[in-house]
């Protein structure tokens, strides 16, 4: 699909990370070396998630470093940069990070080192629409090494190999005998090694502003917020949202991607592209109010954890008033059928809900008022408990109880959807897997159902959160 470049002496290390950091990497714009020891390299990357807890919005912290370590204690990083993390923004879903030279060697454990950091919170006391407060974290210790079950192998000549890191928000932050949160934090990760074929290599999310096109070679560049840019292939199986293609982007279009990282010369080849804006910005987060509560909306409140580009009056952590004109464009990523527009629509939005708005720069100069032409319903993980008694084996559906930031603008029990493309992770292979009582994640679309007027959700996977 993709231009071969095995002549190259070495190959980039490749990050990816589902708990949000590709929106505050210190990334630079081009692929260097971050090592200074001479000798070959070979790639690698590294893929991540979190387990949120009730009404944390964020623990964005610095992480000063990752390092991978061998046996005899050599330590190479695998990060460069110090930017600035937070865990709580991807939930179950893989974004790219970074892309540096590692040493080709064999390494026994991971070290991660985190520096200041905040952790903030949705506060629902107040009688009218939630509002986000912070605090500062105390670490209770900055370094965390882990040894992993298998050694990471880096080589020139294999695949890129890399690790799984799952940052567990619940047992990080620490709480009372109450349950308030105490600004404590104990970092605590779990770190696989995974291959680029796993299930855990895959990029379910990336955003960026489009550099190029080249619609001979059927490619573009898209750069991401801090520089980073990466080549993305696409062919005839290659999904496009709405009435996007290739040929309909231009240096002005903000797009979002999913896709797998080809092996040859480590560009993305794109199983969907959605363009999130033509015409200035796109910020991305989850609703957590809406007015009128039922009806057609005519403003919702969005809780910003993505934003591009980052000079708009939008800011990161902050919750913006989206205004609603009656002319916006509705989609939903990863569903082209026309029934896309009858599920999600003025009408049916709900807090709790994953979505990217885009528009005019101008339209997003002041936080209170933000106009939008396109507002895409996207995937996200929401962690609960499986109901007693609920699990369907003929219907394929069970329900859960939403806990999490996202709980807390979900109070009523949601029926899960399962489909033939749903996959089983960490723990579950099959629906049969899960029980009552199990504690759940479940990655997937958060939809007003039009007949019942209950949440539902349409997943894309189910995991084990045990």
């Amino acid at each position: 699909m993709s231009p071969n470049s095995h002549d190259k002496p070495s190959r980039p290390a490749i990050f990816l990370l589902t708990a949000a950091v590709i929106m505050a990497a210190g990334c630079s714009g081009s692929i260097n070396p971050i090592s200074t020891q001479s000798g070959p390299t070979g790639p690698a990357f590294v893929v991540g998630t979190d387990a949120p807890m009730a009404s944390v919005t964020s623990f964005s912290v610095q992480v000063t470093s990752v390092n991978a370590i061998d046996a005899t204690g050599k330590s190479v990083p695998l990060l460069s940069g110090t930017p600035t993390v937070d865990f709580a923004r991807y939930n179950g879903l893989q974004t790219l990070l970074d892309m540096n030279d590692v040493p080709v060697g064999t390494y026994t454990s991971v070290s991660i080192t985190l520096g200041a950091g905040t952790i903030g919170y949705l506060d629902t006391s107040g009688a009218g629409a939630p509002v986000i407060k912070t605090e500062a974290a105390a670490l209770t210790q900055s370094t965390v090494t882990v040894t992993l079950s298998k050694p990471l192998v880096i080589a020139t000549a294999a695949a890129p190999v890399g690790v799984r890191v799952d940052f567990d928000l619940s047992k990080s932050i620490l709480v009372d005998a109450s349950g308030q949160i105490t600004g404590q934090v104990t970092p605590t990760f779990t770190v696989d090694v995974v291959g680029i074929g796993d299930a855990g290599g895959y990029i379910d999310e990336f955003d960026a502003g489009v550099v190029s096109v080249d619609v001979g070679k059927q490619s573009f560049v898209v750069q991401g917020p801090h520089g980073r840019q990466l080549t993305v292939n696409v062919d005839a199986q290659t999904e496009w949202d709405g009435t996007a293609s290739l040929s309909a982007l231009t240096t002005s279009s903000i797009v979002q991607i999913s896709g797998t990282l080809d092996k040859a010369d480590l560009t993305v080849d794109a199983d969907e592209v959605s363009i999130l804006s033509q015409s200035g910005f796109s910020a991305s987060g989850l609703i957590t109010y809406v007015a009128p509560p039922t009806g057609t909306a005519t403003s919702f409140d969005l809780y910003v954890r993505g934003l591009l580009p980052a000079n708009t009056g939008l800011m990161l952590g902050q919750i913006a008033q989206v205004n609603l004109a009656g002319t916006e464009k509705y989609s939903i990523y990863w569903m082209h059928n026309p029934m896309a527009q009858f599920l999600f629509n003025s009408g049916t939005l709900l807090a709790g809900q994953s979505v990217a708005v885009g528009g005019p720069a101008s339209g997003a100069a002041n936080p209170n008022a933000v106009t939008v032409n396109h507002v895409s319903l996207r995937h996200w993980g929401f962690n609960g408990t499986v109901v007693a008694g609920s699990v369907s084996m003929g219907h394929s559906t069970f329900q859960m109880k939403v806990n999490g930031f996202a709980g807390v603008v979900i109070p009523e029990t949601v029926t899960v959807y399962v489909a033939g493309k749903t996959g089983f992770r960490h723990g579950f292979n099959q629906m049969g897997d899960v029980t009552a009582g199990a504690n759940v994640r479940v990655v997937g679309l958060l939809l007003h159902d039009p007949v019942s007027g209950n949440a539902v959700l349409l997943s894309r996977y189910v995991d084990d959160m045990k």
